[in-house]
């Protein structure tokens, strides 16, 4: 050993502290029993205050990370803030995940965080694997006994832990997933990043259905049945069975680019004439599927549905002159367009095309039905209809409301919720005329049955309709978005101003020929600026 270094030995784990460093390396020199280094004069210490000093960091960093290399899950639990959620994660540790000769080695301590790498093997009958990685732990002081302690966060024991996750070893819960696009191309998470939370369910839910043979894997353990697990580590490679999707590789790539422009972006393009989803994308901390699972107010994307149900009344067509004053007031609430324009005396394809909001809510009280969208939405658009695509989903929703919250509903604000894949859809039946609930994979699969609504849109307004989309697209608030689409285009742009945002989410949706997208990038302002050319770009890959 090298001149300086101080040796110890607490309760079967070697501690190295070389010469002049902070820390040293934790691992168990056989078995699995060891101490944790905590004794009762440091657990009996007075009560004190302030944040911990820099030996509180060192000792309570030492003892945590000795006790959970040596075994000891309820010493290690104890050590920290929270035991009762931490002693099942670090007992998994060992009980379930089989991870074993664990070796600890923390780095240089920043402040109260101290980062720490891990290299283990992972064995499970007679397999076994190599496993490092690193994290980091924060020492906090307790807020009732005034010790020490780390405060427990499910990252700590790993990076990619959630709360109520664990680890585990064992043969995989379904069989690995060759999943591959319309024409038969490979689908992969690390060429399609976006895809890796949807394969993940495509293989707990059609890993069976689709042929394969399972392997061993250390994996996290979701929470909750609808959860899918996800590999961490593979000890022994099973057989994957190939699985057909809808998706197509070249929009989906389109997509995968589009999104990396923006930070929590996502977007969806969706075929009209059958419902099949070409595309899903985004950019959103911890691979959350925010295109299929989100809700958010859509802003004035929204007025696609309005003006189809202003139309199916007869209160307003196309070439028919509307109103479209600066401001528009309803039950107490004062609406405006943007930067107060307005267009009295021109058509209301017009009020349309330049997203006015006035124009909408004035005509709220000619309807004489505050729940007339909420049917649209429903009985046309197909929104609320529990949608079966093939993995979890949120089909949109359009409550019911009176008074002021009604008049908000027009313009897509207020109680209204709606996701990426939802304003492709809702693009999608106006292209087309009749819904066609969005599938990522075949519904005969496993028998899904579609959501169908319970009429189309007559001829004429769906007519109309999409020519006022047209002219949206081409001399409207999409149009520079959409310069760059060739093809029969439309598009409708949105922006949804949000409580406590300075500014408002940005949403675009059009169509390309037969193909529909959606995008929304949260705090990106107008819509044609931020998610306009997300839509652009993958509508441009058909």
């Amino acid at each position: 050993m090298r001149s300086g270094a101080k040796v110890a030995i607490v309760g079967g784990v070697f501690i190295v502290f070389a010469g002049g460093a902070t820390y040293g390396t934790y691992h168990v020199l056989s078995g699995g029993e060891g101490g944790s280094g905590t004794d009762a004069t440091s657990l009996s210490a007075p009560e004190k205050t302030g944040p911990p000093t820099a030996e509180e960091i060192e000792a309570t960093a030492k003892d945590f990370l000795a006790a959970w290399a040596g075994g000891e899950s309820e010493t290690a639990a104890d050590l920290t803030n929270n035991a009762a959620e931490a002693q099942p994660v670090l007992a998994s540790y060992q009980a379930d995940a089989h991870i074993g000769e664990v070796k600890l080695t923390p780095g240089q301590a920043v402040g109260a965080k101290v980062p720490f790498t891990v290299t283990a093997v992972v064995s499970y009958e007679g397999q076994s694997k190599p496993l490092s990685y690193s994290s980091e732990l924060t020492v906090v002081r307790g807020l009732t006994t005034g010790k020490a302690l780390v405060d427990w966060q499910p990252t700590v024991v790993h990076p990619e832990l959630r709360k109520g996750e664990t680890l585990s070893t064992g043969a995989a819960s379904a069989p690995p997933i060759k999943a591959v696009d319309r024409d038969g191309k490979e689908l992969t998470k690390e060429k399609y990043p976006s895809l890796g939370p949807i394969l993940d369910e495509l293989r707990k839910r059609y890993g069976d259905k689709a042929g394969g043979k399972p392997g061993v894997e250390l994996a996290i353990e979701g929470a909750g049945t609808d959860v899918p697990p996800r590999t961490l580590l593979t000890l022994a490679k099973g057989e994957p069975g190939t699985l057909q999707t809808t998706l197509d590789a070249g929009v989906q790539a389109a997509a995968e680019q589009a999104v990396k422009r923006y930070g929590d972006s996502s977007v969806v393009a969706i075929k009209p004439s059958t419902g099949e989803v070409r595309a899903v994308a985004n950019n959103r901390k911890g691979n959350w599927n925010a295109a299929f699972l989100g809700k958010q107010a859509p802003g004035s994307t929204m007025k696609i549905v309005t003006a189809a149900m202003l139309m199916e009344k007869g209160l307003v067509a196309a070439d028919r002159t509307a109103e479209c004053p600066e401001y528009a007031m309803y039950q107490g609430r004062t609406f405006h367009n943007l930067k107060n324009f307005t267009l009295d005396g021109r058509p209301f394809k017009d009020s349309f095309a330049q997203s006015c909001n006035t124009a909408f809510i004035k005509l709220i009280d000619d309807t004489k039905d505050d729940a007339a969208l909420a049917r649209e939405a429903r009985d046309v658009f197909g929104i609320g209809l529990d949608w079966q695509t093939g993995i979890a989903s949120v089909d949109g929703s359009v409550p019911e409301e009176s008074g002021g919250e009604a008049a908000a509903q027009y313009i897509g604000q207020g109680t209204i919720q709606m996701n990426a894949l939802n304003m492709a859809s809702i693009t999608a039946t106006a292209k087309s005329g009749t819904f066609e609930q969005p599938i990522i994979v075949p519904l005969d699969l496993d028998g899904r049955e579609r959501a169908t609504a319970s009429r189309s849109l007559p001829a004429s307004v769906a007519q109309q309709l999409r020519n006022m989309m047209r002219r949206t697209a081409t001399i409207g608030t999409g149009a520079k978005a959409m310069a760059p689409v060739g093809g029969d285009k439309g598009a409708k742009t949105g922006s949804a101003e949000v409580d406590g945002n300075a500014t408002s989410n940005s949403w675009f949706t059009g169509f390309a020929d037969d193909l529909a997208a959606a995008a929304v990038v949260d705090s990106g302002g107008h819509g044609g600026d931020a998610a306009g050319p997300l839509v652009a770009s993958v509508l441009g890959a058909r």
